[in-house]
């Protein structure tokens, strides 16, 4: 093959390979924009100069100029060459400008051109970052959460609905004007709502899989900032759709990622005593055993664990994990298996029923299904102080039951190793 010899400008000072994106900086020097990027990116700061000149650079990529004539130059110089073994460059795809998003919101507004736009809109998120930034800037949360107030309203499942929801999860972000927005959003939820209830929304369980995991990502991100008053006022039906979504059969229309996102929902939602009760009446603690008996991921295991933990602070919680047959010994086990994060809501759950829900049955239950034993071993264990604390304390409470156990010795009852 016949050796090309490169323009010496046409290579970027950094990497000295053809430049694809060439940037002028305010020294005067053109570099490639991915690899100034990185060189500003890594400077320390008040330490950053330019490659070349050594002189001092400010960091803001916003001051790097496109220098469209030599990129233009590079471009065509590639293509006559590219018999010779020039791999060809395409033209840059610049970063959004606001006009461009006040554009594309209001084509949102326009039934002709709705689609096209919101479809425009997820290319760009995915472009890069700065896009994701200037449409958060330009008011794209506020324009989704139109768009499907809209539709709820209307009672129309139209096309477009899945864009809607990725650019909402994508774009969002809590600034002040996004928590505003949303906050206090009653019929935001209620659009979320019908949303996954919708049976209309097309015959491919694939898209029904992905509409209902961004709507599930968007309602975690909604709830995560909603006012007391919002989350007081949340309906019985609300619950019943989350604990929907943790059922699991070979029918599932839920992905692992709803899952999580409606764990994280219904912990959000827990502060409020009477949330927590209706969780309870609805089932959540059977569901919340069945879910875990059936995972292999740490991360649910942790958001389950921190949840039961919730509802376990009241009687009828309580209640029902005992009368699991499986709920104390599934609790007992995951001590010491999965994280520091799941041994704390454990130790909180059994501690809570060990106080509370002691009968003489439920204590024997603990000593047979191993759970006196994982107490005696978070002692010995490289756990936090506080933890072998709380765990001495069940022990000695219940020493009269449990005393003539192997695994409870008298050291562990009498002094805590390291104290």
């Amino acid at each position: 093959m016949e050796e090309v010899e490169i323009p010496q400008y046409f290579l970027c000072p950094i990497s000295l390979q053809i430049m694809k994106d060439p940037v002028t900086t305010i020294t005067g020097i053109t570099y490639d924009r991915e690899n100034i990027e990185q060189w500003l990116l890594m400077a320390e700061e008040n330490t950053c100069t330019c490659p070349v000149t050594k002189q001092l650079l400010p960091r803001d990529t916003a001051l790097l100029t496109p220098n469209h004539m030599l990129g233009r130059f590079i471009r065509s110089w590639t293509i006559c060459n590219a018999e010779k073994g020039i791999e060809q460059i395409p033209s840059p795809k610049y970063p959004l400008n606001k006009s461009h998003v006040f554009r594309l919101i209001r084509q949102v507004n326009n039934p002709k051109l709705y689609l096209e736009a919101l479809r425009k809109m997820v290319t760009m998120i995915s472009e890069n970052e700065e896009n994701r930034k200037c449409l958060d800037e330009g008011g794209a949360i506020k324009a989704m959460v139109f768009f499907l107030l809209r539709s709820f309203k209307e009672g129309r499942f139209i096309m477009g609905i899945e864009e809607a929801l990725r650019i909402f999860h994508l774009v969002w972000s809590p600034t002040h004007e996004n928590m505003q927005l949303v906050k206090e959003n009653h019929d935001l939820i209620e659009a979320i709502l019908w949303i996954l209830k919708s049976r209309k929304m097309c015959n491919n369980k694939n898209q029904v899989v992905t509409i209902k995991t961004h709507a599930m990502l968007v309602l975690k991100s909604v709830v995560s900032v909603s006012s007391t008053n919002l989350l007081t006022s949340l309906t019985r039906d609300f619950f019943q759709q989350m604990l929907d979504t943790l059922r699991k059969n070979s029918n599932s229309y839920v992905s692992q990622q709803a899952t999580k996102a409606a764990l994280h929902v219904l912990i959000d939602a827990c502060p409020g005593g009477r949330n927590r009760l209706k969780m309870i009446e609805l089932g959540a603690i059977f569901e919340l055993i069945e879910l875990e008996l059936s995972n292999n991921e740490k991360r649910v295991t942790e958001l389950v664990f921190s949840l039961l933990s919730h509802l376990c602070s009241l009687a009828d919680g309580r209640a029902e994990l005992v009368k699991h047959a499986a709920g104390i010994a599934m609790v007992s086990k995951r001590i010491l298996r999965i994280s520091p994060a799941t041994d704390v809501s454990a130790i909180q759950i059994l501690g809570l029923i060990a106080k509370y829900s002691a009968t003489k049955e439920v204590l024997m239950e603990m000593l047979r299904v191993g759970g006196v034993a994982k107490f005696c071993m978070v002692i010995q264990a490289d756990c936090e102080a506080y933890l072998k604390k709380k765990t001495m304390e069940i022990l000695r409470a219940h020493n009269n039951v449990w005393y003539n156990s192997q695994c409870v010795q008298i050291y562990f009852l009498t002094r805590c190793p390291g104290q």
